[in-house]
C-alpha cells in the first residue's frame, strides 16, 4: 500500500511562501498555503530583488517575466542633499554574477509568485489568521485560525513575516518587533516626472543632513512606471500616527522635510498620490528557528531592515534553500537543523549590514553630514567590493 504524500501547512502567501510551496511541490510534497489577508492584486510599494534573488527566479522559470514587468537597475547612484555627487555602486551586476538586480512593484512580484504555485497544484487560502498551533508528536500538527476552522499537515513553515504568529509559537518568550527609530513613506509616479534627469536603468538615492530620499524606474507602464521613498528620523512621530493623517498633510510634511533638495525631488513630491507610510522595524536574533514540526524562514526568522535590499531576496534563498534539503528525504528535525545551520550565518551578517547603513540615515549636524559624504567618496567603492559576497551568492548551487 502506498503512503500518501506528506503535507506542508505554509503560514503567509507574501514571498517565501509562495515560493517555498512550488519547490516542495516539486519534491513530491503536497503544500496548502494561508494567508491572514484578502487575496489583493494592488498592495505594496516597490522594491528590488538582487542578483542573488534572481538565481532563484531563474530556477523558477520566472526571470525572464520578472525582467519584462520590472526594471533592470544598472546601478545604485548616490548624493548628497545639494546634488553633489558622492559615487555608484552595484554596476554591471549581470555580467558579474549572473542576474541582473531588477526592480519591481510588491504587488507585481506577489502576484507572479501567487499565480506560479496556483500553476504548482499548492492549495491557497485567504483570510486565514492563525491564532494557534497543536504539535503532538503522534497526531498530525494543527493550524488553528481566527475564523473557526483548522488545517492538518506533517509539518508547518512560517513564512508570516516580521509580525510572525508562528515565531509566537517556535519561541513563546522570544523577541518581537521593535521601532529602528526610521519611518518611510513611498509610493509610485508617472515616468514623465524623471524625464529631464537622464536617469536610464539608475537608481538615484540621497542622503541629507536628515533622511534619505531615492527614486528609479520600476517598469515601463508611463502612468506609474518610477517609484520613490524616503526615510526619515520619526523625531517623535510613529508610522501609525502619519497613517492616520489625510494626504493632503503627509505631501505637506514631505515638501517641508525635504525642502530645499535637489532636482528632481520636488517633483516627485508634487506629483505623489497615495502615499504609503511604513514602520523600519527589526527583530533581534532568535536563539532558534524551529520547534519540533514548525520552522521559520524569511522575515519570520531574520526580519532585516530594507536598508540592505536583501530582504526579498533572502526570502528566496531560504525557500530555495529549504526545498533542495527537502528533496534529501531526511528526517524533518534534522532537515530544519541543517537549514538553520546552513542559512543563519549569512542571514546575520546581511541583518548587521541593514542596521549599520540605516544609521547613515539619522540627524546630523552640518558638519557630522560634510563629514559623512566624504567618508562615502572615499569609502563606496571599497563597500561596494565587501558587499559583492551578498549578490555572489547562488541558493541553486550552495
Amino acid at each position: 500500500m502506498q503512503s500518501r504524500p506528506r503535507k506542508a501547512l505554509i503560514i503567509g502567501a507574501g514571498i517565501a511562501g509562495p515560493v517555498t510551496a512550488i519547490l516542495l511541490r516539486r519534491a513530491g510534497i503536497e503544500a496548502q498555503i494561508f494567508e491572514a489577508w484578502p487575496y489583493s492584486t494592488g498592495i505594496g510599494g516597490g522594491l528590488q530583488i538582487a542578483p542573488n534573488g534572481m538565481h532563484v527566479m531563474e530556477e523558477l522559470g520566472l526571470a525572464r517575466e520578472l525582467i519584462g514587468r520590472g526594471s533592470v537597475a544598472e546601478s545604485f547612484d548616490f548624493y548628497a542633499q545639494d546634488g553633489t555627487r558622492l559615487g555608484s555602486i552595484n554596476r554591471d551586476m549581470e555580467r558579474r554574477f549572473g542576474q541582473p538586480a531588477v526592480n519591481i512593484c510588491r504587488a507585481t512580484l506577489n502576484e507572479i509568485l501567487i499565480d506560479k504555485a496556483w500553476c504548482s497544484h499548492a492549495e491557497l487560502y485567504f483570510e486565514k489568521r492563525l491564532v494557534g498551533i497543536e504539535d503532538r508528536g503522534d497526531q498530525p500538527i494543527v493550524a488553528h485560525f481566527a475564523d473557526g476552522t483548522s488545517a492538518e499537515g506533517d509539518f508547518l513553515i512560517g513564512a508570516d513575516g516580521v509580525h510572525s504568529a508562528v515565531r509566537r509559537h517556535v519561541v513563546p518568550d522570544g523577541p518581537t518587533p521593535f521601532d529602528t527609530g526610521l519611518i518611510g513613506f513611498g509610493g509610485f509616479v508617472p515616468r514623465a516626472v524623471l524625464d529631464g534627469v537622464s536617469l536610464g536603468g539608475r537608481v538615484e538615492t540621497t542622503f541629507g543632513r536628515s533622511g534619505f530620499f531615492g527614486y528609479g524606474f520600476w517598469s515601463t507602464d508611463p502612468r506609474d512606471g518610477a517609484m520613490w521613498w524616503s526615510t526619515q528620523p520619526a523625531n517623535g512621530m510613529d508610522a501609525a500616527t502619519f497613517r492616520g493623517q489625510e494626504q493632503s498633510t503627509l505631501k505637506q510634511h514631505l515638501r517641508d522635510f525635504h525642502r530645499g533638495w535637489h532636482d528632481p525631488i520636488p517633483a516627485i513630491i508634487e506629483v505623489a498620490e497615495n502615499i504609503v507610510v511604513t514602520d523600519t522595524l527589526d527583530v533581534a536574533t532568535l536563539p532558534t528557528w524551529s520547534r519540533k514540526r514548525s520552522l521559520l524562514i524569511g522575515d519570520a526568522a531574520h526580519a532585516t531592515s530594507p536598508h540592505a535590499g536583501q530582504g526579498a531576496s533572502l526570502a528566496l534563498e531560504d525557500a530555495m534553500r529549504l526545498g533542495r534539503l527537502m528533496m534529501q528525504g531526511q528526517e524533518l528535525g534534522l532537515t530544519f537543523q541543517n537549514f538553520e545551520l546552513e542559512r543563519r550565518p549569512r542571514a546575520e551578517k546581511i541583518v548587521a549590514i541593514a542596521r549599520r547603513n540605516g544609521s547613515s540615515k539619522r540627524e546630523f549636524s552640518a558638519s557630522g553630514a560634510w563629514i559623512r559624504n566624504q567618508m562615502m567618496k572615499w569609502f563606496l567603492p571599497l563597500g561596494a567590493k565587501s558587499m559583492d559576497f551578498m549578490y555572489a551568492y547562488d541558493a541553486r548551487a550552495a
